[in-house]
């Protein structure tokens, strides 16, 4: 197969490019080691394969709409108050 009927392909299975499914990929795999793991942003960022700190950070914000710290803490507040009753 041709690279552009894969990517041709791949866009008709998945809706988006092959890079934006990996980085969707990515950032999902972040999005759970932070909330399961608080720890370094930085660290998180390289683990699933971001070398930019800054670049990491401004994805991660452009795809869940919050900072990766700010957007981890929300996701383990709402995980201990799922009713959303404690102050």
């Amino acid at each position: 197969m041709s690279v552009s009927a894969f990517y041709r392909n791949f866009h008709a299975v998945t809706a988006m490019s092959p890079i934006r499914f990996q980085k969707q990929i990515r950032l999902q795999a972040a999005r759970l080691l932070l909330a399961t793991h608080p720890g370094d942003v930085t660290g998180v960022g390289h683990r699933v394969g971001y070398d930019n700190a800054s670049q990491f950070s401004r994805e991660y914000r452009r795809q869940f709409g919050a900072p990766p710290s700010q957007d981890a803490a929300r996701l383990r507040q709402s995980a201990r108050d799922p009713a959303g009753v404690l102050p």
